[in-house]
C-alpha cells in the first residue's frame, strides 16, 4: 500500500495545470486593464474612436451621441480599472495561496517581497479572503451598475443588488464558521 499512498499525494501537482491557466487569464486581464487605461487617455485628449470603445465597453447609453468625455463615463471607465485590479489580486490570492496550501512550499520566508498573509494561509483563511474579495468585486459591479441605472432595468438592477446581498450573507457565514471551527480546536487542545 507504500505506492498507493504516494501516488495519491502526488496527485497533487495535478492542480499546477490549473495554476498556470489562472496565471494566463491574469495576463488577459493586465492587457485589457492597458488597453482600457490607453483608451481613457486617448480620450482625454480628444479621440472620437476611443472615446466610442471606452462607452461601448462599459456599457454606457445616452439619448444623445457621447462626443465627449464626462465626469460619469471617466467614473464608469475608473470603477472597471478598478474591478479589473481586484480580479486580478482575486486571482494572485487563489494562485499563491492555492499552490502554497494544496501543492508545495514555496519556500519564500526570506524573501524581502513575501506578501504578509502568506505567513498564515491554509485553505480556511483563503476562503474568507476569496469571500471578501468576492464582496469587494461585488460592490464595484453593483456601484457601476447604480451610476449606469438609466440603463438597466429595474429588474435587473434588484436581481444585483439580491446577488449581493447574497455573497454578503454567505461571506459572513464563511467567517462565522470559521470562527467557530478555530474556537472549537483551541478548545480542544
Amino acid at each position: 500500500m507504500r505506492t498507493l499512498p504516494r501516488i495519491i499525494f502526488a496527485s497533487r501537482w495535478l492542480q499546477l495545470p490549473l495554476y498556470l491557466g489562472l496565471i494566463a487569464a491574469q495576463a488577459v486581464y493586465v492587457y485589457l486593464f492597458w488597453v482600457e487605461l490607453l483608451h481613457l487617455l486617448e480620450a482625454v485628449f480628444g479621440s472620437q474612436t476611443a472615446l466610442q470603445a471606452l462607452v461601448t465597453s462599459i456599457g454606457y447609453a445616452s439619448d444623445a451621441k457621447v462626443s465627449t468625455l464626462n465626469e460619469t463615463i471617466i467614473m464608469l471607465v475608473v470603477l472597471a480599472l478598478i474591478d479589473v485590479v481586484m480580479i486580478s489580486n482575486l486571482l494572485i490570492m487563489v494562485i499563491v495561496g492555492g499552490y502554497e496550501t494544496f501543492v508545495s512550499r514555496m519556500d519564500l520566508e526570506s524573501h524581502p517581497d513575501r506578501p504578509e498573509w502568506l505567513s498564515h494561509v491554509n485553505a480556511s483563511v483563503l476562503k474568507v479572503k476569496l469571500a471578501t474579495a468576492i464582496i469587494g468585486i461585488s460592490s464595484i459591479h453593483l456601484l457601476k451598475t447604480f451610476i449606469n441605472a438609466a440603463n438597466y432595468q429595474d429588474r435587473v438592477l434588484i436581481a444585483q443588488t439580491l446577488i449581493h446581498i447574497t455573497f454578503l450573507l454567505s461571506a459572513m457565514a464563511i467567517a462565522f464558521t470559521d470562527r467557530l471551527m478555530t474556537r472549537t480546536q483551541e478548545e480542544g487542545h
